[in-house]
């Protein structure tokens, strides 16, 4: 009963789901009978311990299809459900209590009515949600239910090859396979058609593919050497294209070649499929060839692993070897399973292969760890050795050199599908990562053509990251190599898609997608529209540059905010629901970054109130120099000795700061000069008004102001205060001016004083009996009285020294 009732609530479930899919209809009976009976498959399925894995795949494949329309019916009418509630949300609460005041009918039926239309919503996407749920659950017992069985079929174990008793009935297995597979056609009926009709195509099929097989590569080379005839710094990239021929010519031999056997109809169809099985596996030998062939190329220029040409070649033989021999053991474990051989016998017929296989691995691990070899002692090699690629071939070689000894040990002691998950994968795996530094060298090589750099390119950032990107993509085909299915993939992928949960809001990569193409629209809209201000508009106008450039960047702060905002609505993130983060990044805020902020916001309030612009002469604390920028952060001062200053914000806000063309670039300078004592005081106020008046950068309005401040004791002080037109010329105006005052001067016959101090001696005579005395040989005792001196102020300037140095003489 328990069971019916279930069914049934399952049955209604699924009609109220698909009642609100995409396309706008009800579900059918049997659609709804068929999610019951594949679910209840599934679970049996999980129950039973016959399942297969093939019965298992196939279930999963189902569930993954259902789980994917309930995704779908989770979301329908998700707008209607959102204006529904902001409705809701519109009326306000309902009253609640003894003693509040009743809602008026209307508002109250209008929500009644509203509820019932959301309950009438939600409903099937509730339900749609409990389905998938249970969809999801079942597919993850699926996918843990075939790894589980897959890691006991890598520690099965089989009778070990080494004991001899096996290895005659293994040769007697493999004999009655390959008889098997002869006589399949007979068994059969024959040839399905007369090989008489057949025999033209299957001769041309053969001489086609022969043609293609035994000259292909000769082809491509050819190609080669005209090209390089040709010249021009693309042929590394003509040559990558055409060595391709050397895969897809021989490649295609094989396959025709195939299409000729099976066109005769001599063979049964699993010999039919070994064919081609054979072609696939030559096509795959023929990859890695190509791979070995750029790894380890015959050209040193063209090596994507710097080693001799000696050990280049034994790396290309030993690569080919393993080929060679995987797809024969892969040909071997094709024709036994086409029998009914022993457990051993597998075992036995694949052991020498593994062994010989493993010993060319070895050897190839040895070939990476010369890479960074520590015995080369040249300048290349020591700087190889410090490099990334180094470190990472001698990780890989030594890899090769332990999965060469552990594989033949673990194939020796029976556990032949662990060795056979190991060796194989791991070579692979060499062959994924050659491919990604090949086609990265042919990207460098693309972007050295484009740019005109030439191989010089290889060294650039760009190749890198288009290697980084490649090791990306590549990725799953590793993953695969090392047996994840292909279904846990693509469960990968679908979780990925699927997103992450912050809250109430649900962020998938889509979202991210949306939010950075809306933000990049808005970002390039605000750079448009700041371009065309500072470089149209702007200058049309009369306001000033710095106030220019606090618009453009005030307009892109605006821009880059509203583009954000923008973006986040775009995408459908709910801010809301990052309350919490918000809230513990305030904290972090309030500890750690309260300098940050406070230099942003003194950057918009430099912006807003602009007390300093660019290209104003300030002086912060003890640097003067010129604004260069001001950013959200920081102001950049460019000083008089060409050195820029970086200054936090918070330092022009919260400290004084002088600025000498704040609003105008006019500005006073104050020039002093001395003259002697006994000049006409009047003609010199004349002459350096004269002076002043008569620079070109000097303001007449208002006039210049002499003044005659002091009476020094060298000099009569005067100083000349003059208003400039352009304060950024005042070392210029002040040079030019004194010039013109020592010319003048000198024609008005006009004296500059300077310090000059006379000494008078005493008492000479007492100085010289002292010198005298020591001189004579005289004891001398006690004391000598010093000669007084006494100083005197020459009242009339004298003419300077000409060895005395500038200043004051004595």
């Amino acid at each position: 009963m328990q069971r019916t009732l279930s069914r049934i609530g399952l049955s209604l479930a699924l009609v109220f789901a698909l009642a609100f899919a995409a396309v706008g209809q009800s579900a059918s009976p049997s659609e709804v009978t068929r999610w019951s009976v594949a679910a209840d498959a599934a679970e049996q399925a999980l129950d039973s311990e016959n399942s297969t894995d093939s019965r298992l795949e196939a279930l999963r494949a189902e569930m993954v299809a259902f789980r994917t329309g309930f995704r779908e019916a989770t979301g329908q009418n998700s707008s209607r459900i959102a204006t529904l509630r902001e409705q809701l949300a519109a009326l306000g609460p309902a009253p609640e209590g003894e003693g509040a005041t009743p809602e008026a009918p209307d508002v109250a039926a209008a929500r009644e009515e509203l509820k019932a239309q959301l309950q009438e919503l939600l409903v099937p996407v509730q339900r749609a949600e409990a389905e998938y749920v249970r969809a999801d659950a079942i597919i993850s017992q699926i996918d843990q239910a075939l790894r589980d069985r897959q890691a006991e079929q890598l520690l099965e174990t089989t009778p070990s090859p080494l004991y001899p008793i096996y290895w005659q009935p293994a040769l007697l297995d493999m004999k009655n396979a390959l008889a098997g597979l002869w006589n399949e056609a007979p068994e059969t009926g024959g040839p399905s058609g007369d090989l008489r009709q057949t025999l033209p195509v299957t001769l041309s099929l053969t001489a086609l593919g022969l043609v293609l097989i035994f000259r292909g590569r000769n082809w491509s080379q050819m190609i080669v050497r005209r090209l390089h005839n040709l010249g021009g710094r693309g042929f590394g990239i003509w040559r990558f294209l055409v060595s391709l021929l050397r895969i897809f010519l021989p490649f295609a031999g094989l396959n025709l070649l195939a299409l000729a056997a099976i066109s005769t109809g001599f063979f049964g169809p699993r010999l039919d499929e070994m064919f081609m099985l054979f072609a696939f596996l030559g096509g795959m030998m023929l990859g890695v060839r190509w791979v070995s062939e750029r790894v380890f190329a015959r050209d040193d220029d063209e090596a994507l692993i710097p080693l001799s040409e000696q050990d280049r070649r034994i790396g290309r033989f030993h690569v080919s070897i393993i080929t060679a021999l995987i797809v024969v053991a892969a040909l071997v474990a094709e024709i036994l399973d086409a029998g009914d051989p022993s457990p051993a016998s597998k075992s036995v017929l694949l052991f020498p292969i593994t062994v010989l296989a493993a010993v060319s691995l070895y050897f190839i691990g040895k070939l990476l760890g010369k890479v960074s070899d520590p015995e080369q002692d040249d300048t290349v090699a020591a700087e190889l050795r410090a490099s990334t690629m180094a470190r990472v071939m001698r990780f890989l070689g030594k890899g090769a050199i332990l999965v060469a000894f552990v594989t033949p040990v673990l194939a020796a002691i029976g556990y032949l599908r662990a060795a056979d998950a190991l060796l194989p994968p791991y070579f692979m795996t060499l062959t994924l990562l050659g491919l990604v530094m090949a086609l990265q060298r042919f990207a460098a090589d693309v972007y050295g053509a484009v740019t005109g750099q030439g191989i010089q390119a290889r060294d650039t950032l760009l190749p890198v990251l288009f290697g980084f990107i490649l090791l990306v993509l590549v990725m799953p085909l590793l993953a695969l190599v090392w047996g994840v299915r292909v279904t846990d993939l693509t469960e990968l992928w679908a979780v990925f898609l699927r997103g992450f949960a912050v809250g109430d809001s649900q962020i998938s990569p889509t979202d991210f997608i949306a939010f950075a193409a809306i933000f990049a629209v808005g970002y390039v809209l605000t750079r448009l529209v700041q371009s065309a201000l500072k470089s149209n508009v702007l200058p049309k106008t009369r306001i000033d540059a710095g106030g220019q450039n606090a618009i453009v960047s005030g307009l892109g702060y605006v821009g880059i905010f509203l583009a954000t905002l923008a973006a986040i609505t775009g995408a459908g993130i709910d801010l809301s629901s990052l309350a919490i983060v918000a809230g513990a990044l305030s904290v972090g805020i309030g500890f750690g970054l309260q300098n940050i902020v406070s230099n942003f916001v003194s950057g918009i309030i430099l912006l807003i109130e602009r007390p300093i612009s660019e290209g104003d002469w300030i002086e912060v604390g003890d640097q003067m120099g010129y604004v260069r920028g001001i950013s959200v952060r920081s102001t950049r001062i460019e000083t008089f000795d060409k050195t820029d200053v970086i200054v936090p914000n918070a330092d022009l806000i919260s400290g004084t700061v002088t600025n000498y063309t704040r609003g105008n670039t006019v500005g006073r300078v104050i020039i002093p000069v001395g003259v002697a004592y006994g000049s006409d005081t009047r003609q010199v106020e004349t002459i350096l008004r004269e002076i002043a008046e008569a620079h070109p950068m000097v303001l007449l309005t208002p006039p210049p102001s002499i003044f005659l401040l002091n009476f020094g004791a060298d000099a009569l002080e005067f100083e000349v205060r003059c208003v400039l037109r352009d304060v950024n010329f005042m070392m210029n105006v002040k040079n030019d001016i004194n010039h013109e005052i020592v010319a003048k001067f000198a024609q008005e016959g006009i004296e500059i004083p300077f310090a000059q101090r006379d000494v008078w001696l005493r008492n000479p005579e007492s100085l010289r009996s002292n010198v005298a005395a020591p001189s004579a040989g005289a004891p001398h005792s006690g004391t000598t009285e010093e000669p007084e001196t006494s100083e005197a102020t020459d009242p009339e300037p004298a003419p300077p020294d000409a060895d005395a140095p500038e200043g004051d003489q004595t």
